[in-house]
């Protein structure tokens, strides 16, 4: 069934982060996403900051490699760029239109992108998730909802593929044994990744399954 998912990617494993960091005043607006088969090359309003330094900004952008500006308000306190974004860029989006999947909106605050996101299954929305994670982009499916309910979106409990794949060998391990047959360090070398994204990982696939055994939107849950 058709599912629509909301998920969060901070701008530092995805795109403009240098722009946002080196102009904090600056406010993003992405009007839409167009595009040329599967390279994205959304339209955002750029305000609170002059026309150089935006421009400045966006030249000096690892992950943006063309940009022109198509419109200004009325008022002159907005304008609007088109942008061509480099290939790490294209590649994460890639990992969705891959899997058939669809970006509906895309909002950039404090540091971290918002994506809405249309499937037109849940396991390709899985596939889609572990297969950004595989760029080594940290993802988190905030919500999802299935088509035809009326529901607000959900909290997901659905793992990615790579979760899946860690919390099962660091159960077939000894991970979670009492005491541990195999350190979070060993096990990170078995599965060819770092640490810090095993950490993650994990992290992130027992809040899943948390929230799916206490029957709570992730919201919810306390976290530590």
């Amino acid at each position: 069934m058709t599912t629509i998912a909301e998920i969060t990617v901070t701008a530092a494993d995805f795109a403009l982060a240098d722009t946002c960091q080196s102009t904090p005043e600056l406010e993003l607006r992405v009007e839409s996403i167009a595009g040329e088969g599967h390279q994205p090359m959304p339209l955002i309003w750029f305000s609170n900051v002059d026309r150089e330094t935006v421009e400045s900004a966006l030249a000096d952008d690892p992950t943006v490699c063309e940009f022109r500006q198509l419109l200004t308000s009325s008022d002159g306190t907005e304008r609007l760029y088109r942008l061509e974004y480099d290939s790490s860029v294209v590649d994460v989006c890639d990992c969705v239109f891959d899997y058939d999947g669809s970006i509906l909106e895309a909002s950039v605050s404090n540091g971290q992108w918002t994506l809405r996101l249309l499937f037109p299954r849940r396991e390709s929305l899985s596939s889609a998730m572990g297969a950004i994670e595989g760029h080594e982009v940290t993802v988190d499916v905030r919500r999802m909802v299935e088509a035809g309910r009326n529901a607000d979106l959900e909290s997901s409990a659905a793992l990615t593929e790579p979760q899946r794949e860690a919390i099962a060998e660091a159960y077939r391990q000894g991970y979670y044994d009492v005491p541990r047959e195999i350190s979070l360090e060993e096990l990170a070398r078995e599965l060819n990744i770092s640490h810090q994204a095993l950490s993650e990982r994990l992290r992130r696939a027992n809040r899943v399954l948390a929230g799916e055994q206490l029957n709570q939107p992730r919201g919810e849950i306390v976290r530590n």
